[in-house]
């Protein structure tokens, strides 16, 4: 009787893949099923109908599609690890090495936002802090400038008219000191551990424009053509605490976040990452950006020394985290209105925006997956939420490392995306 059910359960999801295993895949794409080992790919399947594959129950039905999924050529010279869990029910639904530390690439993203949301708050801001020294007398500033940076990474060339005029405000023609850079709120490392030396990494320092580490020199050239005399000259040192307040520029957030996640934009999220360094109090490390993400780690119930996170981006070699971890971060998001509000508002949706625009562009899962994406050599990822046929929601990580093409590992997990909500 057992052997009977098998083999009726192996005969009820033949059809859905028959097209795949021709080059076709379920969601309506077209998959390279040539003889190399590192795409995705179903060995010869009898045909059966779709029918009879649905009348599975749930999950059943979810977990024999990918099962089946997982006999993808891909697996014979790579790894994978996956987790399905379903939110609605409280349960695990489908696992698969999820305890497997793997590199997360871009996904740790996701991570990144959810610790620092949880730890700063929704509505949590950046500050870049304009002041000066001294007083006015005549029109004549007989003091020095200071710009204490934030690290707000969405700074660009317009956004230096607003300091230009805020000290037009203190009626001034004329500058007799400096100007000072006050990069203290982080430490002097402008690259993260384990970041390739061939790789386009971002800058980290706490106060840029239009991505580079050149405010105070384009602040200047700003000051000049506004016929404001400046012949001091530009340095980098701490704003003393007697420094008035010219201007406050803030930042929501929302601002940053939304291009960090839909964009996987490295700088934005490293600037996260060190938001939440920052709240330790002192200056920010990635070693303390580290610890408050082990933080959470702890309250969820996880031993941090099992795992290392050495960025706020994905892009370290170093980082290692588990599907599980990151299902675990998904599920306690989702518990969490605020966080969880936030990351459906950023997310890539796939087939409509972000990295998932061209992805999953057929089917049942466009517009349906919110998930963030993650891409280095050797790794492709994908974690986020998704709706289940029942309506069940469901979260998910799956993380495919070994590759040699990453469009091998986005083909599979797209698949089991379509499993999920098909």
């Amino acid at each position: 009787m057992k052997l009977k059910i098998k083999t009726l359960i192996i005969g009820l999801f033949a059809a859905s893949f028959a097209c795949y295993a021709n080059g076709i895949g379920t969601n309506g794409y077209a998959y390279n099923n040539d003889n190399d080992t590192d795409t995705v790919g179903v060995d010869t399947i009898a045909q059966d109908s779709v029918e009879q594959i649905e009348k599975l129950p749930y999950p059943l039905n979810i977990q024999s599609r990918i099962d089946k999924l997982r006999e993808s050529k891909i697996f014979k010279t790579s790894m994978a690890g996956m987790m399905v869990y379903d939110l609605t029910a409280d349960s695990v639904i489908y696992s698969y090495n999820e305890q497997q530390l793997m590199r997360p690439a871009s996904t740790l993203k996701m991570m990144v936002a959810v610790a620092a949301l949880d730890r700063l708050g929704c509505d949590y801001r950046y500050h870049t802090v304009m002041a000066h020294t001294g007083d006015v007398e005549n029109h004549v500033l007989k003091g020095d400038i200071y710009i204490k940076g934030g690290f707000d990474p969405t700074i660009e060339e317009r956004d230096l008219d607003v300091f230009v005029d805020s000290l037009k405000s203190l009626d001034v023609d004329t500058i007799r000191g400096n100007i000072y850079a006050d990069v203290t709120m982080k430490d002097s490392d402008r690259l993260g551990e384990g970041w390739c030396w061939d790789d386009d990494n971002p800058v980290l320092s706490p106060l840029l424009v239009s991505r580079k580490e050149e405010f105070t020199e384009r602040l200047a050239n700003r000051i000049r053509k506004e016929g404001i005399v400046f012949t001091g000259e530009l340095r980098t040192d701490k704003m003393p605490r007697s420094a008035r307040e010219i201007c406050v520029m803030e930042r929501k957030v929302d601002d940053v976040m939304h291009d960090m996640l839909k964009e996987s934009d490295n700088l934005y999220s490293e600037s996260l990452f060190y938001q939440l360094a920052a709240s330790a109090g002192g200056t920010a490390t990635a070693k303390q950006g580290r610890a408050q993400m082990n933080r959470l780690i702890d309250k969820l119930g996880f031993k941090p020394s099992r795992y290392y996170i050495a960025d706020g981006s994905g892009l370290s070699l170093y980082n290692y985290v588990s599907p599980e971890l990151e299902v675990a971060f998904l599920k306690y998001a989702y518990k969490n209105d605020c966080i969880y509000s936030r990351l459906m508002l950023h997310l890539p949706i796939a087939g409509k925006d972000g990295t998932l625009e061209k992805r999953m562009r057929k089917g049942a899962a466009k517009g349906n997956v919110f998930a963030k994406t993650g891409t280095v050599t050797g790794v492709s990822a994908l974690a986020g939420y998704c709706t289940a046929a029942n309506g069940h929601r469901l979260c998910f990580s799956i993380i495919n490392m070994g590759i040699r093409h990453a469009s091998s590992g986005r083909d599979f997990q797209d698949l089991v995306c379509e499993a999920l909500c098909r």
